[in-house]
């Protein structure tokens, strides 16, 4: 399934978006922030980018998505809802002990789910090996891995870094939710992430800016990182944290907080008016 409609690709991110704070929501736990700030990479990754297939989840050589910020797992979810991979009603378990969708995705569990992840800084890594094993065994497939802004204040991102140029990785696409914002505040007050361009610039990235909600710039993003060879790539998408929802956009505090019933109605009402 490709969709080259970015039309139809916006109508897709939204419902992910809804189903994110449905989750959350019938939850009362989970983090809405950073998990509608990433819908719109989401929706191209998985209907426009991504060679992968739901009737076969577990495919040889189906592209890999790592979600190392993986607090944002209702982004996800909805992602694998809209894309064929798990049925809507499953929705309503998310971070329910009877349920499988956890407050953090897990491969186990999930079909469509390629790493479980959660702690922050290691996702990078990870996607390294997917992406080293397709080379050495001349598979083909390509690897995408998330990351949050805050997340890449960890060490082992930029060790991370360093390996994937090392191998060359231009299997590897990176991308950086920088939404500006995360649990304690202002990403740039609570460690300076300075010339982040620069920074992955120098660690041996082809860097890709980009407006993460442009759904045809995100594309074509995309494009030039498949088309790049000889080193990784990481496109760095500038978000709004709560991207969809007036009263969490660029706000802190919505970061792993739930709505309220007025909240939740106000919230739905406001992307279902966006339809």
């Amino acid at each position: 399934m490709k969709i080259e409609n970015p039309e139809e690709l916006k109508k897709i991110a939204n419902k992910i978006r809804i189903h994110i704070i449905n989750q959350v929501y019938e939850a009362q736990s989970g983090h809405p922030g950073g998990s509608l700030s990433c819908a719109d990479i989401m929706t191209v990754l998985y209907f426009h980018q991504m060679n992968i297939n739901e009737k076969e989840p577990q495919a040889l050589l189906r592209d890999r998505f790592v979600l190392s910020k993986g607090h944002c797992s209702p982004a996800l979810y909805g992602t694998l809802v809209e894309r064929g991979f798990i049925e809507k009603e499953e929705l309503k378990n998310f971070r329910k002990l009877e349920g499988n969708l956890q407050g953090h995705p897990d491969r186990n569990k999930v079909p469509g789910i390629d790493m479980t992840t959660g702690s922050l800084g290691q996702g990078l890594s990870v996607a390294n090996g997917m992406a080293l094993a397709s080379k050495l065994e001349h598979d083909g497939y390509r690897v995408y891995c998330m990351m949050g802004d805050g997340e890449i204040e960890e060490g082992q991102i930029w060790e991370a870094a360093m390996t994937a140029h090392k191998y060359k990785l231009d299997n590897l696409c990176a991308i950086v939710d920088y939404n500006h914002l995360q649990i304690d505040g202002n990403v740039e007050e609570v460690k300076a992430l300075d010339n982040l361009e620069g920074k992955w610039k120098s660690f041996g990235f082809h860097v890709i800016m980009v407006d993460g909600h442009d759904i045809e710039a995100l594309i074509d993003a995309f494009t030039t990182a498949k088309l790049t060879k000889g080193k990784p790539s990481i496109i760095i998408a500038k978000t709004i944290k709560g991207k969809g929802v007036s009263f969490m956009e660029n706000k802190a505090s919505w970061h792993g907080k739930a709505p309220n019933k007025e909240e939740y109605e106000k919230a739905i009402k406001e992307l279902k008016d966006q339809s």
